[in-house]
């Protein structure tokens, strides 16, 4: 047993590492686009594409991915995910273009949307619902949170030191590791659906519908909330997913049973997940524009700044499951966003000359406490009472919730900046180069004070909408991992 046991925990570490490739290839990228546009002579709009194309093809495929995993079964659509993914990464290192580039990245975030929810699933099914789970689930909140840190970090290392290609080809080693690893020890599923029918229609509108949304949101600022690209692309977005939910009510075979929804944990928590991440993307954008383009840092001193996030958002994590059985995830959800409110309220006050230890990092320590046990109890508030067969559909579910939170967030945010930073420009009298950095610094504290909105609103979610679940029947202990897949 202790064998078996141990075992188990070395397939969450395999798991847990190919969700940090995904999750690493989100943000790891952000620091070389410089050095890629001088390289292929891109434009600042096809440059963008590098970054949309992944999350696009991402986010849109995530409910997908998640339903295949419990239609064709969990270890073979994972499997199927990594490889992919870990081709596409060599590939992407290997582009002798930009569109290539940006062509390789598609499939790169389509690979992601199918092993990172499958990846979940896994977990959800290999542990019973209860404290082991949670401390399952803690690791893989400590990835998911404090992967987009790390990948800054790394970004700046490998940019400046062994060239921007091996922020893909760092992939490949830790792919193999995986499929390696995964093969051997992960045990195979069956399909938990007892007749594998794909929704075609469901699955074509809800893909698109998604991909027209995260587009349109990821678009917006710089083309126009109301201009005719944008309008276009929300009215696709809204028109499918209409559609979407019409065809599942109706469906024999839904490609996501509306019945999940009457959970009323999983409605909230996804709700509060797109919260959450619609506060947390900003931070990433405006705090690295802030460091490199108003403090001056380099690519490397970039990415070390952040260290302190990942490295706080790890410690809260792997405790949040302790104080989940002692509390449960409701009181956490309340209390949680509330410091990353305060977080961000104190980054809200960055000024032009600003010093790390003083401006930075206590709104850092403060955000990531927050969101190490918001993460987790999200991620257990999401997955608690859904049944076996359904695991993949709430795993791509909370993904999705993150992906489009994130989204909807950095375009709201960063067109409220934006507008902050002109109308302060224009009060200003006679622009002068000072007054545009002030300017520009201005636009962060205000795109920060409107995160703290975001925060705010999700620990109101957690007030109305979660209640304290009951208590699994039968008697049987929830801290050992299910031994029978």
């Amino acid at each position: 047993m202790e064998k078996k046991a141990t075992n188990h925990w070395f397939i969450l570490v395999i798991l847990a590492l190919a969700q940090f490739m995904v999750v690493l290839d989100i943000s790891i990228v952000n620091v070389m686009l410089p050095t890629v546009q001088k390289t292929f002579h891109l434009s600042q709009l096809n440059l963008q594409w590098i970054i949309t194309a992944y999350t696009l093809a991402f986010g849109g495929f995530l409910l997908l991915g998640g339903r295949a995993a419990d239609l064709f079964g969990r270890r073979k659509v994972f499997l199927s995910g990594v490889v992919v993914f870990t081709l596409a990464s060599l590939a992407d290192g290997l582009s002798q273009s930009g569109g290539m580039l940006i062509s390789l990245r598609v499939v790169q975030g389509l690979a992601g949307a199918f092993m990172s929810p499958a990846a979940l699933s896994i977990v959800l099914v290999t542990y019973r619902e209860g404290h082991a789970r949670n401390l399952a689930l803690s690791v893989w909140g400590a990835v998911a949170a404090g992967g987009a840190a790390v990948g800054v970090l790394l970004g700046g290392i490998v940019t400046q030191y062994l060239g921007w290609r091996w922020n893909f080809f760092i992939n490949v080693p830790i792919g193999i590791l995986v499929i390696a690893f995964a093969w051997k020890l992960v045990p195979r599923h069956e399909n938990e659906e007892k007749k594998s029918n794909l929704d075609l229609p469901g699955a074509v509108s809800v893909t698109v519908g998604l991909m027209s949304l995260v587009y349109a949101l990821t678009n917006a600022p710089t083309k126009g909330w109301t201009s005719h690209s944008s309008l276009l692309f929300f009215g696709i977005a809204i028109v499918l997913l209409v559609f979407f939910v019409m065809n599942e009510l109706r469906a024999k075979h839904p490609l996501m049973p509306m019945s999940i929804f009457k959970i009323r944990n999983v409605a909230g928590a996804n709700l509060i997940q797109l919260t959450v991440a619609a506060s947390l993307f900003s931070v990433f954008f405006f705090t690295t524009l802030y460091v490199q383009e108003i403090l001056g840092y380099s690519p490397v001193k970039t990415g070390v700044s952040f260290l302190a996030l990942p490295i706080v958002i790890a410690i809260c994590a792997t405790n949040a499951p302790h104080l989940i059985k002692r509390i449960g995830f409701r009181p956490i959800l309340i209390v949680a966003p509330l410091f990353t409110a305060t977080g961000l309220f104190m980054l809200g006050h960055v000024p032009v000359h600003g010093h790390y230890f003083h401006d930075l990092l206590p709104g850092f320590i403060l955000m990531s406490i927050g969101l190490g046990f918001s993460f987790v109890s999200i991620l257990v508030a999401a997955t608690s009472g859904v049944a076996g067969h359904l695991s993949g559909l709430a795993s791509g579910l909370v993904n999705t919730a993150q992906q489009v939170g994130g989204s909807l967030g950095l375009a709201i945010l960063s067109g409220i900046a934006a507008s902050s930073t002109v109308r302060y420009i224009a009060h200003a009298g006679i622009p002068t180069q000072l007054t545009a950095v002030a300017a520009r610094v201005h636009g962060f504290q205000t795109g920060y004070y409107a995160a703290v909105g975001f925060a705010l609103f999700a620990s109101l979610l957690a007030i109305v909408v979660l209640r304290k679940p009951k208590q699994p029947a039968g008697g049987k202990s929830e801290t050992e991992p299910v031994v029978a897949l």
